[in-house]
């Protein structure tokens, strides 16, 4: 029997998603907790792994198991044993050709930017933090030309091992609400740190060190080395996987977030 969750956690205290011999990783706290609840290791497949400090709002792992136990029953049951930092928030049993990663065709992703002179301890590890101000029209109208399928290279990191640096890029919105501007990236999948370099660059020419045509010339040239440096992990929210309707898996939970109603469109 396959088995697919829906995961949600505060990637502060992890080492990333993907399981490591340290043990740090959000990976390793599930499966320690499938493996308390079931009586049996459980190796999970994840829609997509995250780094060190990004958090998970809707994030999907699958698993194989013989084990027959009630969709409430794997939710509670593994939440007992898991830290207060990550929860399993719907359990569903899927046909075999349901596969994490492979069945999805979309990712989106959440930013969340904290502009103030001062930083906000209480935004510490969950929104990003820059403390001059910046031109939010001008960081759209560079977007624009992100917009549909491209080669990503430029905002590819060196360790990443996707097959191909083409990607389609769907949609990115930028909406401010006070001293907080919220970013959502939807693309069909995403780079090793894309979404992070996409940052830097756009912020980059919020604060006007670049003009705005300078990030297509960035995304031409193809190059790393012309974009601007990777963007801090903080406040970066894996927020959605779409899947075929198929497979009716549940959306995710995103009221969980105060801010969450800036997105509800």
């Amino acid at each position: 029997m396959r088995i697919a969750l829906g995961i949600q956690y505060d990637g502060t205290a992890f080492c990333g998603w993907q399981s490591q011999p340290h043990g740090k990783t959000v990976q390793d706290a599930l499966e320690r907790a499938l493996a308390e609840f079931a009586r049996t290791r459980l190796q999970t497949v994840v829609a997509g792994r995250t780094d060190t400090g990004v958090h998970g709002l809707g994030q999907v792992v699958h698993f194989d198991t013989d084990l027959d136990r009630t969709d409430f029953s794997w939710v509670r049951g593994t939440n007992a044993f898991l830290p207060e930092t990550v929860a399993v928030q719907w359990a569903k049993p899927m046909p075999e050709a349901f596969h994490a990663r492979f069945s999805a065709f979309e990712r989106t992703y959440y930013y969340m930017l904290y502009v103030n002179p001062v930083r906000s301890p209480m935004l510490t590890g969950r929104a990003g933090w820059i403390h001059t101000p910046v031109d939010v029209d001008a960081m759209r109208e560079a977007a624009r030309c992100l917009i549909g399928e491209h080669d990503f290279s430029a905002f590819r990191s060196s360790e990443c091992q996707a097959k191909t640096p083409v990607k389609h890029l769907y949609q990115i919105d930028i909406r401010e609400a006070g001293d907080l501007i919220h970013f959502r990236f939807r693309a069909n999948a995403f780079l090793h740190h894309m979404v992070r370099n996409l940052m830097g660059s756009l912020v980059a020419v919020g604060r006007g060190r670049y003009p705005v045509a300078w990030l297509a010339d960035v995304l031409a040239s193809r190059n790393r080395d012309c974009a601007a440096p990777t963007f801090m992990p903080e406040g970066l929210y894996l927020a959605q996987v779409g899947y075929p309707e198929a497979f009716a898996v549940p959306p995710a939970h995103l009221g969980s977030v105060p801010w969450s109603g800036i997105w509800s469109d």
